[in-house]
């Protein structure tokens, strides 16, 4: 072969879709490309020629812009044009053709749309690029990547949701015992759950109605109220499976009501639970609750990276390596409370430890940073009870930094006072950031929107959820303020969707994937989750929730699941070649480890965001600055 076409076929092998081709064809494909030179000023596509072609930029670059001149899209080395081939579905979501004009000098190459139909007659892996839709180009590429779907699944990858397997069976309090145990029969449940006015008051279980009615004796018309237990341990239907398990076996119980900021949900129970029980989940949560002391709390911590390591080897998803990492988080942090309450005493008044951030959201990589608060019963005087509760603050946070997750660098703390406030003092700082909202209060409600209790009393956080909800449906200058805020984080791309790299320093030449890709991701869910009114509090949860209302069209929702999960798959593989090399984990990515195919799906994926934040900021035109 020629060198010139020697020089032609190695160009193409770096760039998707033409990386697909085997040898074979790649050795082929020069001879069977024509060549054309553009000035700077000339048309795109050229005015001169009389086949319609799939166009490949060797050198320059392309403006494309609608009949009307607006600009949709930018061509740059390695960029294909395959508008007059291909009725791709990249394409969909603007019907109108588009037309571009050089604005440098360009050199292209040209394959005639009858070539390439041949060539993906000839080469499945080809036809698919074709076929397949951003979406599904991104999931395909996911599952390259090695994180399909796994057939390996546990405590730790499962989450509370997928045990609820029936809708809520509960009774009023005021129903008599012998009514409540007819409705158990029939429904063959062995709790019910009790509800007075839309709330969660109690549990009756099966237990209940044999040591508390039957043995004492009790007249089975007597109310439910008499028997019932009315401290309630409840969980989210976002939190892994294990979490739930390590709950009920803490507090000595066998079922857990699943009840988040949109009401209840269902019940859960050991039983459940137990079937699904493996091995290394027992093994690191007995660990966990054993432990006597923070040095054994750091030990169990250091097995973290080595259980990510695994679950991303099995094929687990970034979605359940988040929720087993934050899960295990969780463990520690009611560990150390647990000790910290063993050596001050029981709490003056009660409380409840809250993450926010990526725990909150159950999100979490090995080690991220801290992010956590306190919500203090109403009961609670500074000058009776602050010594303790800030005492229990350092203790635990202190620890949680022994353990590896680092002290936040914003001090978003239970051990900074101002994150350890009680109930009616929360709810007075989410009306005034939401009422008189500027840029700092925007980006401290992002975090503190993803609030999830960890330990203490659920029913503390409950009014202030519905409080923020009630105060931000009135405010659209809070959602501009949030905008305004999401848009601070861009992907990495630049003008010709290259990638825009750290210049210097210890990550040169890379870039962030946390704050370029995911961050971007979960603002936008969050922002289209307060805007559609809903109260879930995980990325996914909230693209899935929102996709097909009038805030997110279901195609875009799928894009934007898509682009998240891959985001984070390239962030695990990156991650656990990190850890197999024995180095600390971080979100630096270098586009030079990559294959030429991941570099244009990761393209393709800060495409998507880019796409729908500017969909926000032209919703949003009147957003501070």
């Amino acid at each position: 072969m020629d060198v010139e076409l020697v020089e032609i076929r190695d160009f193409l092998a770096e760039y998707a879709p033409f990386s697909l081709l085997d040898a074979a064809a790649l050795n082929a494909l020069p001879r069977r490309l024509a060549v054309r030179y553009l000035r700077r000023g000339s048309a795109f596509p050229p005015v001169n020629e009389n086949q319609r072609c799939l166009y490949a930029v060797r050198q320059g670059a392309i403006e494309l812009r609608t009949d009307d001149g607006r600009l949709t899209g930018m061509l740059s080395e390695g960029d294909i044009f395959d508008q007059d081939c291909c009725a791709a579905a990249e394409h969909a979501i603007a019907t109108e053709r588009s037309v571009g004009t050089a604005i440098e000098d360009t050199l292209l190459y040209l394959l005639p749309c009858e070539t390439l139909q041949a060539l993906r007659r000839e080469n499945p892996a080809l036809d698919d690029y074709f076929v397949r839709s951003v979406a599904e180009r991104l999931r395909h590429g996911r599952h390259a990547l090695g994180n399909g779907p796994s057939e390996r699944t546990s405590l730790m990858t499962l989450t509370v949701s997928d045990f609820v397997r029936r809708a809520p069976v509960g009774a009023e309090s005021s129903l008599p015992i012998c009514e409540a145990a007819r409705i158990m029969s029939r429904e063959g449940v062995s709790a019910l759950l009790i509800v007075d006015s839309g709330a969660l008051c109690g549990i009756v279980t099966d237990r209940d109605l044999r040591t508390r009615c039957l043995a004492q004796h009790l007249a089975p018309n007597e109310p439910l109220a008499r028997i019932m237990s009315t401290e309630v341990a409840c969980i989210g239907p976002e939190s892994a499976a294990f979490e739930a398990l390590m709950l009920m076996t803490r507090k000595g119980i066998h079922h857990l009501p699943v009840v988040d900021a949109s009401g209840i949900h269902g019940l859960v129970s050991a039983t459940d639970l137990l079937r699904w029980q493996s091995t290394d989940t027992v093994f690191l949560v007995g660990l966990i609750g054993k432990s006597p002391d923070v040095e054994s709390l750091m030990r169990a911590s250091a097995e973290l990276p080595e259980l990510q390591l695994q679950m991303q080897g099995h094929g687990a998803t970034p979605g359940q390596v988040g929720q087993a990492v934050a899960s295990v988080n969780d463990a520690i942090t009611c560990r150390l409370i647990e000790l910290a309450l063993q050596e001050l005493g029981p709490a003056p008044v009660a409380f409840t430890w809250l993450a926010c951030g990526s725990q909150g959201r159950h999100e979490q990589t090995v080690h991220s940073d801290q992010d956590n608060a306190l919500i203090l019963d109403d009961a609670f005087d500074d000058a009776l009870h602050g010594h303790y509760f800030s005492a229990l603050a350092e203790r635990v946070n202190d620890g949680l930094d022994a353990c590896g997750y680092r002290y936040c660098p914003g001090k978003v703390m239970a051990s900074n006072p101002l994150w350890r406030q009680p109930q009616r003092a929360w709810i007075a700082i989410f009306r005034g950031w939401i009422g008189h909202t500027d840029a700092k209060a925007a980006m401290l409600a992002a975090n503190f929107l993803d609030l999830r209790t960890v330990y203490g009393d659920t029913a503390l956080l409950m009014p202030l959820h519905e409080a923020i909800k009630q105060a931000y449906s009135k405010s659209e200058v809070f959602l501009a303020n949030m905008v305004a805020n999401a848009l601070k984080n861009k992907p990495p791309l630049g003008f010709f969707r290259n990638f825009t790299l750290i210049a210097d320093g210890e990550h040169a030449d890379s870039f962030d994937i946390k704050r370029g890709g995911l961050i971007p991701v979960t603002d936008i869910a969050r922002i289209l989750a307060l805007s559609n009114g809903q109260a879930r509090i995980g990325t996914l949860a909230r693209l899935r929730e929102a996709a097909g209302t009038p805030v997110l069209s279901a195609e875009s929702a799928h894009e934007l699941e898509e682009a998240f999960e891959y985001f984070g798959n390239l962030r695990l593989q990156h991650q656990a070649e990190q850890i197999r090399r024995g180095q600390a984990p971080d979100n630096y990515l270098s586009p030079a480890a990559l294959t030429s195919l991941e570099r244009s799906n990761l393209k393709e994926a800060f495409a998507v965001v880019e796409r729908m934040q500017k969909i926000l900021s032209q919703r949003y035109p009147d957003r501070p600055a």
